[in-house]
């Protein structure tokens, strides 16, 4: 539980802008600020066609980058001086480090950052180091770090390796209807684990070459520590009883299995290596990748290494004064939303600006390569999907595809029609059971295997979500009536989106933070069909949006809102991003009109910066809700110029 000196003041229903009406908005000013987002807009797209934004996560990533160089004895001093730069100022009055902007203090995050900054150099005397040393004994220790944050530990030789679960790379050999298998996890999460399987089989070594350890952040010596691992449910203590058994019989395994086992998760991760984009696209898995291929005596110079080392790099942001790592990259996604926004704003005075956008859009469409989403659908033989980074086509992204492709349809050029009837087809395909639709896999719902020991994070599984099955009704809606074999589809997804509506009347954002983004995803989607704007579904979100409005017209919701439910639809200040998917659901419920809207947009206007954009400075969307949370730098650029261009355009 949060304590209650965290929580933030629920807005009054008196607001201070009741008194605004439509006529008070000059319509010149409208034009101006749309003008000037678009321009900017316009002047950040790359000359192939694409936008690409930072994606920033909390300081675990650019703490991992430092002690990746240290694992492998290979210190860029001028890079890692930058990082530390990057981490220090981020540290929090209580010696703490978030997992996003205003955020509580993570024990793990903060351990990570910690011995991050001792490995670059900083003296535990320095007062930013004694901070984080005493909340990190105050919060109980480094053994109460999670299990990621302890494996780095066990590789670095700061707790034994019984700190950590037991995944061997035995676990290649298990058949799909034992209870785990790589098959019944996320995307993420076997990307993350296969490599892992070989650096905890092998018990990974770090180089560490200036023999630096934290024994300082133990309040209990890791050797003699003997709760690592909570005990949460009946079912994990299973789980906690098996892993004890694994370790007993580990020294009973042949070595002629262990090494077809490494073999088997070695060829499995090298085969989805995907080039300059790395394994997965992401970076916990392509370091694990990097560092697994190294211990498995696979040279440096051997091309799929040297790769797998560049694919990391260009995940780095390098500045004058300090630099940071992203997890991950995002331009079709950037891409996307971005022609949206211009395609609202202004479609033929932007004409050449989006053709180029879909024109790229269109080159990155997956067809017949091989995927791991084709195992729950084995009798389809085409493609369709898009990925969320430039490559990664093993796993196209559910979410992306249904944004580009609606962007394709909304086009309504023949030059195009090939690629939207693919995407139809494959979106067709990955619908789960239920009607909706996970981010990369199909039924993704086994989950029991959150209990397991790997999994105290809570976010082994892909089950399908509002906010993404939302994306693909509106997609679904959008051709239906030209194409009726996907009726049953869209029909499907929306029974499925009725059912997951929250008692208040909004929807829960996965992959947006949070109440406001799921609402938002659901009502623009349901603008697409011929369900009535007066349908209690629609009416109940639009009550809940409108109670969610602050004094100052605009709208916020604290990622804390994924902790406690106090901060659902709340915030201390309001954003621009969120403002806008408030307005943008608002409008689509048929409430262009209302003075709420009126507010909203008026609160777009007053703080539109001098460039053209908005400025929030806030994380945007979890990865990974209560674990992980990410700033994607593109939201308070087009959703706000989307929002006031559908004003615009409703008015008109």
């Amino acid at each position: 539980m949060l304590e209650e000196s965290t929580a933030i003041d629920i807005q009054e229903t008196a607001l201070d802008w009741v008194s605004i009406s439509s006529k008070d908005l000059s319509s010149a000013d409208i034009n101006s600020a749309i003008a000037d987002a678009e321009s900017a807009l316009r002047g950040l797209q790359e000359k192939d066609g694409y936008w690409q934004f930072e994606l920033e996560a909390d300081c675990t990533i650019p703490s991992e980058y430092i002690t990746m160089m240290h694992y492998l004895g290979e210190v860029d001093e001028l890079l890692q001086a930058k990082i530390a730069n990057y981490l220090r100022p981020r540290q929090n009055q209580d010696g703490s480090y978030s997992l996003f902007i205003g955020g509580p203090g993570d024990i793990s995050c903060t351990t990570k950052v910690y011995y991050a900054l001792k490995l670059a150099g900083d003296s535990p005397s320095r007062p930013h180091m004694q901070k984080a040393r005493q909340y990190i004994l105050n919060a109980g220790g480094a053994a109460k770090c999670n299990v990621f944050t302890r494996i780095l530990l066990a590789m670095f030789e700061q707790v034994p390796w019984r700190a950590v679960p037991y995944i061997p790379a035995e676990i290649m050999f298990l058949p799909r209807w034992f209870p785990f298998h790589l098959e019944k996890v996320s995307y993420w999460s076997r990307t993350v684990m296969v490599p892992l399987f070989v650096l905890c089989s092998l018990k990974a070594t770090a180089q560490n070459p200036r023999n630096i350890g934290i024994r300082e952040l133990f309040i209990v010596a890791p050797e003699e520590e003997q709760h690592y691992f909570p005990k949460r449910t009946i079912l994990n203590k299973i789980f906690l009883g098996l892993d004890r058994l694994g370790r007993t019989i580990e020294p009973l395994i042949p070595n002629f299995i262990r090494r077809r086992a490494l073999n088997k998760a070695r060829d499995w991760f090298m085969m989805r290596l995907n080039g300059e984009d790395g394994l997965g696209g992401i970076f916990p898995a392509m370091v694990n990748a990097y560092e697994a291929m190294l211990l498995l005596g696979i040279p440096k110079d051997d091309p799929n290494v040297v790769t797998a080392r560049k694919a990391l790099d260009k995940l780095l942001v390098v500045r004058d004064h300090d630099a940071y790592c992203q997890p991950c990259l995002s331009p079709i996604w950037d891409t996307g939303l971005a022609v949206l926004a211009l395609q609202e704003s202004d479609p033929q005075k932007n004409a050449s600006v989006i053709h180029r956008g879909l024109e790229w859009l269109v080159s990155k469409q997956l067809h017949d390569e091989p995927g791991d989403w084709r195992v729950a659908c084995p009798d389809y033989q085409g493609g369709g999907g898009w990925a969320f980074e430039f490559e990664n086509p093993y796993y196209p992204d559910v979410d992306d595809s249904a944004v580009v492709a609606y962007a394709l349809a909304q086009n309504n050029s023949a030059d195009f029609k090939d690629a939207t009837d693919e995407a139809a087809r494959w979106i067709e395909v990955m619908q789960s059971s239920n009607g909706g639709f996970g981010a990369f896999d199909i039924d993704n719902t086994n989950y029991y295997l959150n209990d397991i020991p790997f999994a105290d994070h809570g976010a082994l599984l892909d089950p399908p979500t509002a906010d993404v099955s939302a994306r693909c009704a509106m997609f679904i809606a959008k051709i239906v009536d030209e194409q009726p074999q996907y009726r049953s589809v869209l029909e499907n997804c929306i029974d499925y989106l009725r059912s997951e509506q929250e008692s208040d009347g909004s929807w829960f954002g996965r992959w947006g933070t949070n109440y406001i983004y799921g609402t938002w995803s659901v009502l623009v989607a349901l603008a697409e069909t011929k369900i009535s704007k007066s349908d209690p579904m629609i009416q109940n979100a639009v009550h809940w949006l409108k109670s969610k409005q602050r004094m100052d017209g605009g709208w916020g919701e604290d990622n804390l809102s994924y902790h406690e439910d106090a901060f659902i639809g709340e915030n201390a200040f309001s954003t621009s991003f969120q403002t806008s998917w408030a307005l943008l659901g608002l409008m689509a419920a048929g409430q262009t009109d209302s003075p709420e809207v009126t507010a909203g947009i008026d609160f777009l206007l007053k703080n539109q910066q001098g460039g053209g954009f908005w400025n929030d400075d806030c994380f945007t969307a979890p990865g990974f809700p209560r674990v992980f949370y990410l700033k994607y730098h593109g939201y308070d650029k087009f959703f706000p110029l989307w929002a006031l261009a559908r004003y615009r355009t409703l008015k008109q």
